[in-house]
């Protein structure tokens, strides 16, 4: 066998090889068991309702979306949910429920309830997420 062909037959197996990986990651992905358990794909579990009704805060630092810092009460219509790290350096941010804001402990910046910066350093806002109350559950969605 030439060295040539050898080569091309190489080739061909490597090929050959990788198409069971092409197609799995061109096909349709399946839902998360927490999402089938919400009923639509994108809303995640991140706690319980007795859990954010007990402060009015909801903190889940591993849930399926990230960390997550939920603000409200379950009778409430809207709930507030952002990823509680600063933008600046990283460090949690606190909600100031009198100032309806989140502040950071480490270096003053301070976020709107839509996480818009409002006092730097901090330059980007909080990623935000839309958060509501599923029976027993609180869910939220990127």
């Amino acid at each position: 066998m030439k060295r040539r062909d050898f080569i091309n037959w190489v080739g061909l197996g490597l090929l050959a090889s990788s198409l069971p990986v092409a197609i799995a990651a061109c096909s349709e992905q399946t839902a998360t068991p927490e999402a089938k358990s919400t009923g639509d794909s994108g809303w995640q579990k991140v706690g319980s309702v007795a859990e954010l009704d007990k402060s009015g805060q909801l903190l889940a630092k591993d849930s399926p979306v990230g960390a997550v810092l939920v603000i409200g009460k379950s009778q409430a219509a809207n709930l507030i949910a952002v990823n509680p790290n600063c933008t600046h350096k990283g460090c949690p941010v606190t909600w100031n429920e009198a100032g309806k804001k989140f502040t950071c402990p480490c270096h003053d910046s301070e976020f709107a309830a839509d996480g818009k910066v409002l006092k730097g350093p901090a330059d980007k806002s909080l990623k935000t997420y839309t958060a509501k109350i599923e029976g027993d559950s609180v869910v939220v969605k990127s």
